[in-house]
């Protein structure tokens, strides 16, 4: 894992988007939106930057009864997620080393 920034997943809301799936195999449009408390169309403006990045997968398979969204993050989705995290604890953990301690 290499710790690197990426400016795409930085965003608020596609940091959140990735942090709730990579928990997961995939997840419903609507949990994904309930969690975020976004409205539709933020949501759906947020999947499909990270789709065209490849980072994403956005099906909606058919069947039976009402059709539903689902998302799913790719292997590169993943993997530049991992890296961002991973860049986010080095500087946090950077910045918590060289702040001064208080003392009471």
């Amino acid at each position: 894992m290499t710790a690197r920034f990426d400016e795409l997943i930085h965003s608020p809301h596609r940091l959140r988007i990735c942090a709730f799936l990579s928990g997961v195999d995939s997840g419903e449009f609507a949990t994904v939106r309930d969690f975020l408390e976004v409205s539709d169309a933020t949501l759906s403006k947020q999947l499909k930057i990270l789709a065209a990045a490849g980072y994403l997968e956005i099906s909606k398979p058919t069947g039976r009864g009402r059709v539903r969204t689902w998302l799913r993050l790719t292997d590169a989705g993943r993997s530049a997620y991992q890296d961002h995290a991973q860049a986010l604890r080095l500087l946090v953990n950077a910045d918590l080393q060289s702040s001064p301690s208080t003392s009471a």
